[in-house]
């Protein structure tokens, strides 16, 4: 079955919750009630620079989903970048290279925004996904850190 790439709606919703809590750690913390996702979901409407990607299948299954968020700085001589975050291939379709078409569909809208460097973060409790992002062509190179404000 092909898969294909859109942005997101709002009915979107529950499908993407339900991919965000496929896994161990999604699944102990996607607990927020609803409400709180569709807010969430509408501001980032409200920024041109945040969507939420989902790969569907031709009979309408919502299969896969990223996030992309297009950053313009000053460092590295102005470069326009390319976030992806909350990557997620449901578990019923994981190693049938949806992955791989979901980083390239990722890359050509960050070309296609004028971004000439597409980067992520990720869990480092997740050694497949580490392995599939250095299939993909990525290389860790930074340290990320992160501060909890609440």
């Amino acid at each position: 079955m092909t898969v294909r790439f859109r942005k997101a709606t709002r009915a979107d919703i529950p499908a993407i919750l339900a991919l965000l809590r496929d896994d161990v750690l999604g699944a102990a913390r996607e607990n927020r009630p609803p409400g709180d996702y569709l807010a969430a979901f509408d501001r980032m409407q409200q920024e041109a620079a945040n969507w939420v990607i989902l790969g569907q299948e031709d009979d309408g299954s919502i299969v896969a989903t990223y996030q992309l968020t297009f950053v313009s700085g000053l460092s590295l001589g102005a470069t326009r970048r390319a976030q992806i975050e909350s990557v997620r291939v449901s578990g019923t379709r994981r190693g049938q290279r949806i992955g791989e078409a979901m980083i390239a569909d990722a890359e050509a809208r960050a070309r296609d925004a004028g971004c000439t460097l597409l980067q992520l973060t990720m869990n480092a409790a997740r050694d497949d996904a580490r392995r599939f992002y250095e299939r993909a062509g990525f290389t860790a190179s930074h340290i990320g850190f992160k501060r909890d404000l609440t």
